[in-house]
């Protein structure tokens, strides 16, 4: 076992272990852009569980998608054995585990991979050995400490950092209306209104049927997307802005909710994965803020703008409100979002 600290200098081959939410594996991909500057010529492959596998997909610096079959929370020692078996066949330089878990860097320790990059994390002294140790003030955004594991460990961040950014060609994009047999309309607004982490990060459906019809009297077409998690609160809006809303939340996959997405006039967006979605996709963007906070995790682009009203409970990162009202998102008013969409729209 090797415990030099310094990743290798050329690399030809390199694997990536992706993280599990798809808001933080779209912040990896400036880091996938570093690495290909830094060992020109690099393969660079991704492990990653199969929910978050499209956006990889997306990324032209990614050249192949490996499935990862486990699940939150199992550690699998056999299948993850199998797994490091078939990995080890591919001979690969180094790999980069961006998850802080201990399951994470088991596959790589297995695989025999030489270098394998990340933060210390779970303890994973021996399991990671070019490691990185956070500090959490110099490195406050995501997005930065992805892009460090570029670095030797100890190094400083070069800056600036390049927006996330996933393809959606217009071939990409006929393919999907076809698909889903969808016309292609003249002004599209994409309301993303569901949250994975909790209700604690959800603006009232109730406030985004008002913002609905205020958009539709401006033209606009509304279209909601989601996991099939989302269709009820979705379903719930639709009904509350009668004839308005086309529902999508689990109709579509996560590739064609992409293209759709993609081909939006307006996103209106709670702090949710297909936020980053809209963001690396270079869509007007306004993301509402509840429970959590801009500061770590941010949609990064030049079209995004980011409405909290930064009560005094907040962020409390809970995933439901603690003091059962919610204040922080009920009231961001759908005046205050739709004149910020008007200022977006503008722009």
């Amino acid at each position: 076992m090797t415990n030099d600290q310094s990743p290798i200098t050329d690399q030809r081959k390199a694997l990536v272990i992706a993280p599990s939410w798809i808001g933080d594996t779209i912040m990896a991909q400036p880091l996938f852009a570093r690495l290909h500057a830094k060992h020109p010529g690099l393969q660079l492959d991704a492990l990653a569980p199969r929910w978050v596998a499209p956006v990889l997909k997306r990324m032209d610096e990614i050249s192949e998608v490996i499935d990862s079959p486990f699940g939150h929370g199992q550690l699998s020692i056999k299948p993850r054995w199998r797994l490091a078996r078939q990995l080890a066949a591919s001979n690969y330089d180094a790999v980069y585990v961006l998850p802080n878990s201990l399951k994470s860097a088991l596959v790589p320790f297995m695989a025999g991979i030489p270098k394998r990059i990340g933060f210390t994390g779970e303890s994973r002294y021996g399991l990671i050995n070019v490691r990185h140790h956070l500090d959490k003030t110099a490195l406050p955004l995501m997005v930065e400490r992805f892009a460090i594991l570029a670095e030797a460990p100890g190094s400083a961040l070069p800056k600036p950092i390049f927006h996330p950014k996933i393809r959606s060609t217009v071939t990409d994009q006929q393919k999907t209306l076809a698909e889903l047999a969808i016309a292609r309309l003249e002004r599209i607004a994409a309301f993303c209104p569901g949250a994975e982490y909790g209700p604690a990060k959800r603006w009232p459906a109730v406030h985004f049927a008002e913002l609905a019809k205020r958009l539709a009297a401006h033209g606009y077409a509304i279209w909601l997307f989601g996991s099939p998690k989302d269709h009820a609160v979705a379903e719930e809006i639709s009904q509350l802005a009668p004839g308005l809303c086309r529902n999508l939340c689990g109709t579509t996959s996560l590739d064609q909710a992409l293209d759709l997405i993609a081909m939006a006039d307006l996103v209106v967006c709670n702090d949710s994965g297909l936020m980053h979605v809209a963001a690396a996709v270079n869509r007007p963007l306004v993301t509402l803020y509840g429970s959590s906070s801009p500061g770590f995790t941010p949609p990064l682009s030049d079209q995004a703008d980011i409405l909290s009203l930064k009560l005094d409970c907040s962020p409390c990162f809970k995933r439901e409100c603690p003091l059962g009202h919610l204040n922080c998102l009920k009231q961001l008013t759908p005046d205050i979002v739709f004149d910020a969409c008007l200022k977006r729209i503008a722009k």
